[in-house]
């Protein structure tokens, strides 16, 4: 299976790619421009090679998302629709596991419809995608932080019970993240708006690493 990162030269999405590629998954990222890709990614595995990982491969996003067999989308939310539509002809049936959180500083914003996974599956309808909310709420720290494990939880919210699987794999790829299925993309709203409540905290208590854990339930 072909992971792509869809505006992976971030730190999250880059974050994730190096932890994808050093639990051995294949992954592509993606960029605006293929020469940034292929820059940032020749610097990405030199940082990596110690933990023998997958060599991660660098392309234009819509090379990337038709080469790819599950995609990751990591864009701030002005970037998400315009993305979106540019690779669009290449996601017909996929999965796409949507990082965006609708944010301005650490407050969130509210759109239409509902959040920003939701903004997403009505993009990509015709293409028959399967969006799932998910990566939303791990910093970009934690992520960076390697190989440290993320002792954290990551929720995911969708409506296709196979692309949650799916999505919960590939996440439970990372050491020390679990994956918490909280229901239906309806519920990716509440997921979003964690993110600002975890920025305020990390500014308050002057750390980097804020995260959650879910206790008292058993997911088995």
């Amino acid at each position: 299976m072909k992971i792509g990162i869809i505006g992976g030269t971030g730190p999250q999405g880059l974050g994730i790619a190096k932890r994808l590629a050093i639990a051995g998954e294949d992954v592509i990222v993606g960029s605006r421009k293929e020469e940034k890709a292929l820059t940032v990614v020749e610097e990405a595995n030199e940082e990596i090679k110690e933990y023998n990982p997958k060599e991660l491969v660098g392309m234009a996003n819509e090379d990337a998302a038709a080469a790819a067999d599950v995609l990751i989308l990591t864009v701030p939310l002005q970037a998400q629709s315009a993305t979106l539509k540019t690779i669009k002809e290449h996601t017909k049936g996929k999965v796409l596991l949507d990082a965006t959180v609708p944010l301005e500083t650490a407050n969130v914003l509210h759109i239409n419809p509902g959040s920003a996974a939701e903004r997403a599956a009505n993009i990509l309808k015709d293409a028959d995608v399967k969006v799932v909310a998910a990566f939303n709420n791990i910093s970009n720290s934690h992520l960076a932080n390697i190989p440290n494990p993320i002792e954290c939880d990551c929720l995911i919210c969708g409506d296709d019970g196979k692309a949650k699987e799916i999505a919960s794999d590939i996440i439970e790829k990372i050491p020390g993240l679990k994956a918490i299925d909280i229901g239906p993309l309806n519920k990716a709203h509440l997921i979003e708006s964690i993110t600002p409540l975890l920025i305020g905290m990390n500014i308050k208590f002057k750390s980097h690493y804020g995260g959650f854990r879910i206790t008292g339930i058993d997911f088995e």
